[in-house]
């Protein structure tokens, strides 16, 4: 017998977490376990796939533990991940054929340009939204085939299978090689380079250009129905929702409506703007990505900016140059000045995503003096975030004839007052956070809820958002456009830094 409480698996780029939620949206329990990075050349980045799944079927446990629950008592599980990350497996074994290719990884730089040709990075933009570039999933998953030995004969054989992280975790919760489903959700599937956002069906031009054979594919269904009945830890409860982590959150911010906005801020930051039932094209180097599909509704479409490098700056910051001991520090330490003493970081450590697209790019510190201290540098990384999500915001107005009037904001990053404010400063626009921060993992619980009928409508879902801090904007107009000059400036410096990308 199910209960109301709704479960949601958060597979992040640094973490998996198992949050619990009970009718009202509010938190029951949380267990979260980090996982590790590997870096195996400069540029690429990896996961250990089945590390991932231990540390998933270990945070399900811990979760129901902390709250007292037994599997039978949750109503249904959703699934939230990190998006463009690419699994390939033996279907027979279960075993992952390679680490997996994470989303940051570049490796695919050249590929990419080669696959562009003449038409460049806007070869398959009309199909998928989506610029050529090194952060998608179908051109890592062709890099796999084409690298790995012997791979592409068992790929076509239909031996092997692809994935995002939502479809191995979907996979494995529902029995893996004793049956478990290959799907993935629209979400995930639009981040590809390989489904048609009209059709919402993978393309075969495409296929047949990046020689990704469709035997290796999921079969993509909407965000919000039951995909199969989890065995293990979960056994009996249905898994009932997928979303690609930063869609997640627009569901669990409940931005349902046309202009609505949300930024996530966690290793990368995520700004998507809802722009209702017709994809909008972007010519500002943005994203068309989907939003959500409720089962048979029709899909919801986003403009998407995203940036590559934010709170892992502050990772950086603290593991490569020491300057603090732990994340939480930044925040005393930037206050400790009043501005940045006229310096500036630009964190493209893998190159620039939204709205530049450059490959090219590498990481500068500008404006450096003798007058500049560790206190500046601190509140200078801070400030990259938001003069970053200012670059996004001034493109989606651009593309959408929409300027946001508030910005809902999530994430890991949001507890830090002072970002928040500077975010706000710099947009002219208030900033909201609301009482659960954690949005992408009730955005999937929220998913699996309505397709299990935990909630009736998105109205119920929108009754249960609760506002926690706002910070309005400070910073006069003049002072502000001066800064984002100078920001715009530093920017410029990181071009071009590779004469060719590796």
């Amino acid at each position: 017998m199910t209960g109301s409480y709704v479960a949601a698996i958060d597979q992040g780029t640094t973490s998996s977490r198992c949050m619990i939620f009970d009718r009202d949206g509010a938190v029951v329990a949380v267990d979260q376990r980090e996982h590790r990075q590997l870096f195996p050349r400069p540029g690429w980045v990896e996961h250990d796939a089945s590390e991932i799944w231990a540390k998933v079927q270990a945070v399900v446990a811990g979760a129901l533990s902390r709250a007292g629950l037994r599997a039978d008592e949750l109503s249904a599980v959703g699934i939230t991940n990190q998006r463009e990350t690419t699994v390939l497996w033996d279907r027979a074994t279960g075993k992952p054929v390679h680490n997996a290719v994470v989303w940051q990884d570049t490796r695919t730089a050249a590929l990419c340009r080669e696959l562009g040709g003449a038409q460049g990075q806007d070869r398959f933009r009309r199909a998928t939204g989506l610029p050529l570039a090194s952060y998608f999933s179908g051109p890592k998953c062709a890099w796999l085939l084409e690298e790995v030995p012997g791979l592409r004969r068992r790929a076509e054989n239909g031996e092997i299978a692809f994935g995002t992280v939502d479809s191995w975790l979907i996979w494995n919760l529902t029995g893996g090689t004793e049956g478990g489903v290959h799907v993935t959700d629209v979400t995930n599937a639009s981040r590809t380079l390989l489904m048609d956002l009209e059709t919402l069906r993978w393309d075969p031009a495409i296929l047949s250009a990046m020689r990704v054979p469709e035997a290796v594919l999921p079969r993509i269904r909407s965000s919000s129905e039951v995909y199969g009945i989890a065995t293990g830890r979960l056994a009996g409860v249905p898994v009932a929702a997928a979303l690609g982590d930063q869609q997640a959150a627009v569901f669990g911010q409940t931005c349902y409506g046309v202009g609505e906005a949300k930024n996530t801020y966690g290793t990368g930051s995520f700004l998507l703007l809802n722009t209702g039932t017709r994809p909008v094209p972007s010519r500002s180097g943005l994203l068309t990505t989907v939003g959500y599909r409720l089962g048979g509704q029709e899909p919801v479409y986003c403009l998407e900016g995203s940036i590559a490098v934010t709170g892992s700056l502050v990772q950086w910051v603290r593991d490569q140059l020491g300057l603090i001991r732990s994340a939480d520090e930044i925040e005393a330490l930037a206050a400790s000045v009043p501005d940045n003493g006229g310096a500036y970081v630009v964190p493209a450590f893998s190159g620039l995503y939204a709205p530049h697209w450059r490959s090219d790019a590498r990481g500068v510190i500008a404006g450096l003096t003798r007058y500049v201290t560790k206190a500046h540098l601190a509140r200078a990384v801070l400030e990259a975030t938001a003069w970053q999500t200012r670059e996004v915001v001034d493109a989606m107005a651009g593309d959408s004839g929409v300027r946001i009037t508030e910005l809902k904001v999530d994430g890991g990053m949001t507890v830090n007052g002072l970002l928040m404010q500077h975010q706000a400063d710099v947009l002219g626009v208030p900033v909201i956070r609301p009482v659960v921060a954690e949005t992408t993992s009730l955005g999937a619980a929220y998913a699996a809820g309505l397709a299990t009928g935990v909630w009736r409508d998105l109205d119920e879902l929108r009754s249960h958002w609760r506002r926690d801090a706002r910070w309005e904007p400070r910073m006069a107009g003049a002072e502000r456009e001066r800064e984002y000059r100078q920001w715009r400036k530093a920017v410029e410096r990181t071009l071009g830094w590779l004469e060719e990308d590796v």
